[in-house]
């Protein structure tokens, strides 16, 4: 490998344990790394929002009981990190992107009967030593489970694509995601929402089944035949 090449390799080895280090491994919201600003959206005040929650401190539902809290929001294990490389290369030089979580937020409120969260994940992608600046879909999946010690039971779950162009930027392109309203049925008795989790995590098996589905070829279908003409009364 040549000096260009160590320097390229030292560069992204060096972004790739930053960002790491901002997303604190699996859990969010105690000893991360400030993260740069998000950009604004409009109404949504993505900047309040992110600066205004946390994700995993307690948090009272609006408009309900006050014993009734908004689950925390964690990184799941091992869908921390998105890797994109060349199919069947996963050596460090092929890396064309590597994108993690930066922070995470949520609020709750009460809607009948019914626990609505407003869930917000920001992350950032570096570019990799075969990258360069194009547009990547982030495959990110939001799941509300109830975890306890007799296993762990899916209550809501949301796959979203979210298109970023990423630019030629040494500090790396931010991705910013707020879902709106993650609906799902209070528990009874309300004690049990305190065994319900978020958990936020990178989902490229998803994406890949749904591109392969894309990719197949449509079947095209059998014309039928024509039916034989009946021959007229009185024809020789």
């Amino acid at each position: 490998m040549g000096r260009g090449g160590r320097g390229l390799l030292a560069t992204f080895l060096s972004l790739a344990f930053l960002v790491g280090g901002c997303s604190t491994g699996g859990t969010l919201g105690g000893s991360s790394a400030p993260a740069a600003a998000a950009p604004s959206s409009g109404s949504w005040g993505i900047s309040k929002f992110f600066g205004g929650s946390s994700a995993t401190s307690p948090q009272t539902v609006a408009g309900a009981q006050p014993d009734v809290t908004c689950p925390p929001v964690e990184i799941r294990q091992g869908a921390s990190t998105l890797t994109i490389t060349p199919p069947g290369d996963r050596s460090t030089m092929s890396v064309k992107y590597q994108a993690s979580f930066v922070r995470q937020a949520r609020e709750c409120t009460l809607a009948d009967s019914n626990m609505v969260m407003k869930i917000g994940v920001q992350g950032r992608v570096i570019v990799g030593p075969a990258g360069g600046p194009g547009q990547v879909d982030i495959p990110l999946r939001i799941a509300v489970v109830q975890e306890t010690p007799g296993g762990t039971k899916p209550i809501v779950t949301k796959f979203i694509r979210i298109p970023l162009l990423v630019e030629n930027n040494p500090d790396g392109t931010l991705f910013t995601h707020i879902e709106e309203a993650m609906s799902f049925p209070l528990p009874t008795p309300t004690a049990a929402l305190d065994d319900y989790i978020v958990y936020v995590g990178f989902d490229p098996f998803t994406a890949a089944a749904e591109d392969a589905e894309k990719a197949k070829p449509k079947a095209k279908s059998k014309a039928k035949p024509k039916a034989e003409a009946k021959p007229t009364a009185g024809a020789n």
